[in-house]
């Protein structure tokens, strides 16, 4: 078996009114994200973004539509799921996009992966996400979509310790 890198994706897919797509965990009932999903081979972070989304929702986006808002975040892997990394790895590290997309956009979620989806208001969506992560960016989806019509450039953030 293949180890997974502790470098991963995360993609907020929203429409223009900020209604989020939200998918269950098929080995998780009751857990509901955003698309994630590690960086495999020699891909960019661009790269793993796009492929993740059109495995898991069926959804085949130019990569010029993804947003990098260049966030980085750490965060602890849940001990459950560990043995999917290399011995010794404890922390992963995500790295945040968005995507956005019309309303009523077809999905189409991968079986082995996911139970289903729903699109929320995203304060609803953000209630509703298991990770913090997923919840935080969801919630700064408002002020981004401010800044990028006014025309002022999101700020970067720092590197991850």
């Amino acid at each position: 078996m293949t180890c997974k890198n502790p470098v991963s994706v995360l993609v907020v897919i929203h429409t223009p009114a900020l209604d989020v797509l939200l998918l269950e965990r098929a080995r998780h009932p009751g857990f509901w994200q955003s698309v994630t999903g590690s960086q495999e081979g020699g891909e960019s972070l661009l790269e793993t973004a796009c492929r993740e989304v059109r495995e898991e929702t069926g959804i085949d986006a130019p990569a010029v539509d993804f947003l990098d808002w260049r966030q980085v975040n750490r965060y602890e892997i849940f001990a459950e799921w560990r043995h999917r990394y290399a011995p010794g790895v404890t922390h992963n590290t995500e790295h945040v996009y968005s995507l956005c997309v019309p309303a009523g956009c077809p999905v189409s979620v991968a079986d082995d992966e996911h139970l289903g989806y729903r699109w929320l208001p995203w304060r609803e969506a953000a209630a509703a996400c298991f990770s913090w992560t997923n919840r935080d960016a969801i919630l700064a989806l408002p002020a981004r979509r401010d800044r990028l019509h006014s025309g002022m450039p999101w700020p970067h953030s720092p590197p991850a310790p």
